[in-house]
């Protein structure tokens, strides 16, 4: 509970309620019974910024008391106390940096319940908003935050950029030749349009127009992703680190390996040091198993650039990668920006800034992040076609942000739901992840599933239903006819050509791919799509090569 006491609750109560009109930092409200949580936190984001504007340190929002009269009514608005409570975690998974409630005070007064809802200005610089909208008020009115409110809050401080610091004493002598070529041959990756122009230019230029430098001058950014591998005590008494550790069922170490820069190689040297093996499973109504690797590469790559892109290296600590028998297990220090991993998947946008701007727009630039902040989500999406357990992003520890990927399927039912249900969006999927798991989940997010038939049991014991849900038959005809989406097709390719020692001929490819293709297509049509695909797959995008002849195509897969 907060510091204040009823007396002095009862004093700024008693202050408000005696000035003539509400003003831009505090709001009556009745709530008789409830009040609608959007509502509520358009109010919050409102309160906040307009705090911050006026210069004080909190707003305040008032349940139990009429507007007009200033009259005390009471309110049943949450009952339960614990429920009141849950309102904290509620809203900050909607506003920016999890910014939530000082406190929820109650009191139980003769004339009825208030509850004073406490709510922090917000910090310099960062104006709040409440899920992807920002607030202020007109008077007495909610509004949209008008853009000059917003530029005053972030003209208000601004945020150093620890990656942008010049290094005075470092030279570019003290970056890797073999990091600069790499970075070279990256930059022309995302930008071919630049390809000729890049071979012209000398390494000062190159660096600059890769906005890794600044004016030919070497920061920090530049120091990690290209710097010797001695010059890590430039950034002291920050560490610029990779840990990599080995551990078996009983998380005892069995080796383990430091990586310093420059983390443009040193990134693919971790990479490699994890045993990627090959995973069998049975789908349903079937008697071959599928094989995949435990890890999806991309998935892997995806969360290492996170941790180093997002490394809070203020804090002296490293990153690490642990590997176990069925998982991965990666951390960075520093608070998650987004607040949290649902805002994330479901706004699919990038973070509101960047901790290591120039860090990040310079991994950007090198082709080692996605620049349109969807990378984790694809991250959740590659999981969820391969039918395995969805990444967990545990931000339990306030400098510190854990990710664990699973390299095994965990619940049977699980699996059959997403290869039957091709209808499940992604939202629903991440909550069945969460059963499957043995995590509670909301009440309204198990009426959710149960409505749809995907769980069963009672809550909060819930578990994935083993009846997979029906489907239509309309849905059955649309999905044979629609066919599956020709990245499936493609990987499925690959993924032969990589178990056929020596390649594949195209009747094998033909047995995988017939019976896959929509069912409305003519064999001749099939035969045709199959040979539309190897020619994209080679001509277009260098994945295939044929070391055989056009008569008696033998393919193989080409390292990209």
């Amino acid at each position: 509970m907060s510091d204040m006491t009823k007396d002095v609750l009862m004093k700024k109560l008693n202050e408000l309620r005696r000035l003539p009109a509400e003003t831009e930092i505090f709001e009556f409200k009745e709530a008789k019974s409830n009040f609608p949580f959007d509502k509520l936190g358009n109010y919050f984001s409102a309160l906040s910024n307009e705090a911050n504007l006026k210069g004080k340190a909190y707003a305040w929002l008032i349940f139990g008391i009429k507007d007009k009269g200033k009259t005390i009514v009471g309110s049943y608005f949450r009952p339960n106390r614990k429920d009141l409570d849950s309102l904290k975690g509620e809203i900050a998974n909607k506003t920016t940096n999890r910014i939530t409630f000082i406190e929820i005070h109650e009191l139980q007064l003769q004339e009825g319940r208030v509850i004073m809802f406490q709510i922090p200005a917000a910090p310099k610089g960062i104006p709040i908003s409440f899920d992807g909208h920002y607030y202020g008020r007109d008077g007495e009115e909610l509004s949209p935050l008008n853009i000059e409110e917003f530029e005053r809050i972030r003209a208000q401080a601004i945020i150093e950029d620890w990656s942008a610091v010049v290094i005075s004493d470092a030279t570019i002598e003290d970056l890797d030749p073999a990091a600069i070529q790499k970075a070279r041959e990256n930059f022309k990756k995302k930008f071919p349009a630049q390809m000729s122009s890049v071979d012209s230019w000398d390494d000062t230029t190159f660096l600059n127009k890769a906005k890794i430098t600044i004016q030919g001058k070497i920061t920090r950014a530049a120091i990690i992703l290209l710097g010797m591998n001695e010059s890590e005590h430039f950034l002291s008494p920050s560490v610029g680190r990779i840990s990599w550790f080995l551990r078996d069922g009983n998380n005892i170490e069995k080796d383990y390996e430091h990586f310093g820069p420059p983390f443009i190689l040193n990134i693919d040297a971790v990479y490699s040091k994890i045993r990627n093996l090959t995973y069998r499973y049975l789908p349903d109504n079937t008697l071959f198993p599928v094989e995949v690797l435990q890890y999806e590469p991309y998935v892997i790559r995806e969360a290492l650039n996170n941790c180093v892109a997002h490394q809070d290296y203020e804090l002296s600590g490293r990153i690490n990668v642990v590997e176990k028998p069925e998982e991965l297990l990666f951390t960075n220090l520093g608070k998650f920006l987004p607040g949290s991993i649902e805002k994330v998947i479901e706004q699919d946008a990038p973070p509101e800034y960047y901790r290591n701007a120039l860090l990040a727009h310079a991994m950007v630039n090198l082709n080692l992040i996605d620049t349109q902040g969807g990378g984790i989500k694809k991250m959740f999406l590659f999981q969820m076609n391969r039918y395995f357990p969805l990444p967990d992003y545990d931000l339990s520890e306030p400098e510190k942000v854990r990710v664990r990927i699973t390299g095994k399927i965990i619940d049977e039912n699980y699996t059959k739901l997403l290869t039957n249900r091709t209808d499940l969006d992604i939202g629903t999927v991440i909550i069945l992840d969460r059963v499957q798991k043995g995590i509670t989940i909301t009440r309204e997010d198990a009426t959710k599933l149960r409505k749809e038939k995907l769980i069963e049991g009672r809550y909060p014991n819930l578990f994935v239903s083993a009846k997979v849900a029906s489907i239509t038959g309309h849905q059955v005809e649309y999905t044979g006819n629609k066919g599956l989406d020709k990245q499936y097709y493609q990987d499925m390719v690959l993924q032969l050509l990589k178990q056929c020692k020596g390649g594949a001929t195209r009747q094998q490819i033909d047995t995988l791919l017939i019976n896959k293709l929509p069912n409305i297509l003519t064999a001749k049509q099939k035969q045709s799509k199959i040979h539309n695909l190897l020619y994209e797959m080679s001509c277009k995008k260098g994945l295939i090569g044929n070391i055989g002849n056009k008569k008696k195509p033998l393919w193989v897969p080409l390292n990209k």
